[in-house]
């Protein structure tokens, strides 16, 4: 039978290229909100870059968050819902990586959710809506979805919805010039990750496909100079756009076996999502290649490799300087059943192509040990 989908396009503005965080007070003034939250990081507060954030609001920066952590603990998602309703805030700006937007949206959701205006469609409008610029290349500023952890349970959980999505996206390359190369690398690899399941979704249409494509070609190409020559902006921004593509890909495709595992030793171990993703990605390709064997073979091709692309991978893993296994990363070969345990009722697991048992799931956890 021919294939089934449904596209999903969000009312999403995304502003690209350096200097473009120039265009945040414009972006402000569109949402029409008067009393902002900016969520960010001490770090990143700090800096030059976080300066600039605070004089572009101004005097509509009504309030400051920066107790992001790894993983998006459960409790600082609620220290942050607090001082959002606390502070009256109409607007939701998230300033750093991956967790910084992961827990804005969470903000949002919450929010909409207590108010009892949860968005039910892509035709609804946010509650608070959410501005995102981001420093790495994790993907989450452009998706609806986030993920939140249990603290006293290990365990990485997801929420989100039509309206969780932020509105505008500032992607301005010299932001990221600051990120450190292991992060650039690590964050790469989950980027180059989010496209690989894309391919390989039954969920996809053939617009995310060949999104994914896409930013498999830019960010196999520009992640070794990143990680090589810092200070090379052009590789930087190529990076970016593919980083771009990598999170775009995943509203109309969604996720499998890979991005289950990596939350599940993410929030199991503490090692950062892009470590995970990095030191799965060639174990998963190679577990899925039996059951979709085009699709991996798509990617091979996006990677410029024929036959090898769980090899090609694992190549660019270690040209980066990422470590080879879980027990280098820091996993504790003792977790590993646990893990194995927990893929049986992750959402994203079930989602995979090709079924996973708990005895293939420790498999491949004791593969990549």
């Amino acid at each position: 039978m021919p294939p089934l989908w449904t596209h999903t396009a969000l009312a999403q503005q995304i502003v690209f290229g350096p200097g473009t965080l120039e265009h945040l007070r414009a972006l402000v003034k569109v949402t029409g909100a008067r009393q902002a939250l900016l969520v960010t990081t001490a770090g990143r507060l700090a800096s030059a870059e976080g300066a600039q954030v605070e004089s572009i609001l101004g005097r509509s920066l009504a309030s400051t968050f920066t107790e992001v952590a790894p993983h998006v603990p459960v409790p600082v998602v609620r220290h942050a819902v607090v001082q959002a309703r606390r502070d009256g805030i109409d607007l939701v700006i998230s300033f750093g990586g991956g967790s910084c937007a992961d827990l804005a949206k969470a903000v949002c959701f919450f929010l909409e959710q207590e108010a009892g205006m949860a968005g039910a469609s892509h035709l609804d409008r946010p509650l608070v809506p959410h501005i995102s610029i981001p420093t790495t290349y994790s993907g989450a500023e452009v998706t609806p979805f986030f993920g939140m952890t249990d603290l006293a349970t290990g365990q990485k959980q997801g929420a989100g919805g039509a309206t969780s999505a932020p509105v505008s996206v500032i992607y301005d390359p010299r932001l990221t010039l600051s990120m450190p190369p292991r992060v650039a690398a690590e964050t790469g690899m989950n980027a180059l990750a989010h496209c690989v399941e894309a391919v390989w979704s039954s969920r996809r249409s053939p617009e995310a496909e060949a999104i994914a494509l896409a930013g498999v070609g830019l960010i196999s190409g520009a992640l070794p100079a990143v990680v090589g020559a810092p200070e090379d902006l052009e590789a930087r921004t190529v990076m970016l756009e593919g980083a771009c593509l990598a999170g775009r890909s995943l509203l109309n495709a969604g996720m499998g076996l890979h991005h289950g595992l990596a939350q599940i030793v993410g929030g199991r171990s503490g090692i950062s999502h892009g470590l995970a993703n990095a030191v799965l990605l060639t174990h998963t390709i190679g577990y899925n290649a039996a059951a979709v064997p085009a699709a991996v073979e798509r990617v091979g091709a996006a990677l410029g490799v024929e036959g090898d692309t769980a090899g090609a991978v694992d190549r660019l893993r270690a040209a980066l300087g990422l470590p080879a296994t879980l027990s280098e990363a820091g996993v504790e070969e003792a977790d590993l059943a646990v893990m194995a345990r927990l893929t049986q009722s992750n959402a994203n697991v079930a989602r995979n192509p090709r079924p996973v048992s708990e005895g293939d799931a420790l498999g491949i956890l004791q593969a990549a040990w």
